[in-house]
């Protein structure tokens, strides 16, 4: 395709779309992307450039795009049921989804709740929490808990218990604000010798210390289990996650496990909780559920919560409702990728796959201008040194320029990156060839390279 069909379409779509997470001025410079199709862990430019998807599309594409297996059980149901309300019918894909999503908690949890954004998820728990408290005679429990750094969403809700100040600042006027914990970053050691669950034990016992003085009137804290994404990949032992539940239990507090970005094995286990050896009492779920297929969420939830709505009285049902609640083509692009992950030992593979990519990004160990280089399951990052960053930039939003010009580097070696300031993380899919790895190491080091000799 030639260059004049990129232009134009770049052209049509600052006119015509408004990209998200974008100050749509940065594009008088810095161009779209012009993507043509996928196939595997590739995306294809309209040029006819490939890149290598590092980032799996914003965290959603497990098992490569066009996809065989989830291409085909779609395709079927096209030509079975596209979509019908979830109000008063039901049909099979989405009820063997629930089933299946209820055993892989050994049926700890269940009764799905499904939405179709990882918000809607968070919106979804958040309310069925209070909700719940308020039909077992305690509608004070109105408040709710979350950790520093975390991230849970941009619909007012989720932003009310979002600490990622560039989302949720400019709306604070609108938000109802949470109690805020302590952060168990494992970068947060204070003194050499310290391990990471020494950041996890202080920040639990701040837990202790609002649930102690407010647990009477919070509801639920939230957690993203294992890694807090969106504030720099800042990761933490499951001591934390361990603490949290027994502290939930102790003080009358739900817990809400959001595992949007984290759950179907991206941090080695298929969900983040069972490295703690808990499940909370809402699961939140999104992201890789469909494969990066559809737009799909749901929530899981412990039988005794389903049962305090269940009565004759209508003011004690849950009417929260999504038009496309349960969706029966993305229910069989998530049952597709449950599919693969039996059949395909997915998360043993995985553990060969991480192995290598660590050697293979061994010499950033090295590296005096990174720090933190770290690893959970299938989510690397490395934080670039601010005084790094200090040499390399004029005053000022030193971390967002380079964040932009590791992009472009990245970019023209041939691989989707897309650093969170100066974190740079790599969350590729879970398919990736030895040659395909090496093409990744390769882009990370050498995008580093080239964006810092500026």
């Amino acid at each position: 395709m030639d260059d004049s069909v990129e232009t134009s379409l770049q052209a049509r779509s600052l006119r015509a779309v408004w990209h998200p997470c974008t100050q749509m001025k940065v594009h008088e410079r810095v161009p779209l992307i012009a993507l043509a199709r996928g196939q595997g862990a590739w995306l294809i430019e309209t040029s006819g450039r490939r890149l290598l998807d590092g980032i799996s599309s914003w965290w959603v594409n497990l098992f490569g795009h066009a996809n065989p297996r989830i291409n085909a059980a779609v395709s079927e149901q096209l030509q079975i049921l596209e979509h019908a309300m979830l109000a008063g019918c039901t049909h099979a894909p989405v009820v063997e989804l629930s089933e299946r999503l209820a055993a892989l908690t050994g049926g700890a949890l269940g009764h799905c709740f499904y939405g179709s954004d990882g918000a809607s998820a968070v919106e979804i728990a958040l309310k069925m929490s209070h909700h719940a408290w308020r039909n077992a005679g305690r509608a004070q429990k109105c408040e709710f808990a979350c950790v520093r750094g975390g991230y849970h969403g941009e619909s007012l809700g989720a932003l009310g218990v979002t600490d990622v100040p560039i989302f949720r600042d400019v709306y604070w006027g609108l938000l109802r604000a949470a109690h805020v914990v302590a952060s168990p970053d494992a970068r947060r050691q204070a003194v050499a010798g310290e391990v990471a669950a020494d950041p996890a034990r202080r920040a639990a016992a701040d837990v202790e210390r609002v649930f102690a003085e407010h647990g009477s009137r919070i509801s639920a804290l939230i957690v993203e289990p294992l890694v807090q994404c969106a504030t720099g990949m800042a990761m933490h032992a499951p001591l934390f996650l361990r603490t949290l539940r027994a502290l939930c239990d102790r003080y009358d507090v739900h817990l809400i496990a959001d595992e949007i970005a984290v759950g179907f094995g991206r941090t080695g286990t298929f969900f983040a909780s069972e490295q703690a050896g808990i499940w909370p009492d809402f699961l939140c779920l999104s992201k890789g559920i469909s494969g990066g297929y559809l737009p799909l969420s749901v929530v899981l939830t412990r039988g005794q919560i389903f049962d305090s709505f269940y009565s004759d009285d209508t003011d004690r049902a849950f009417l929260h409702s999504h038009s496309y609640t349960g969706n029966p083509l993305a229910c069989r692009a998530a049952l597709a990728t449950l599919d693969i992950f039996r059949d395909d030992a997915v998360l043993e593979t995985n553990r060969d796959r991480g192995a290598q990519l660590d050697a293979l990004l061994r010499p950033l160990r090295q590296d005096p201008r990174i720090e933190h280089l770290r690893r959970c399951g299938m989510i690397w990052a490395f934080d670039v040194r601010e005084a790094t960053l200090a040499n390399a930039d004029a005053a000022g939003a030193q971390a967002a320029a380079f964040a932009r010009r590791y992009f472009a580097a990245a970019r023209e070696l041939g691989v989707l990156l897309r650093p969170i300031g100066r974190t740079v993380y790599l969350m590729p899919p879970y398919i990736l060839s030895e040659a395909e790895m090496e093409h990744l190491a390769r882009g990370a080091i050498g995008a580093l390279d080239a964006a810092l000799a500026h």
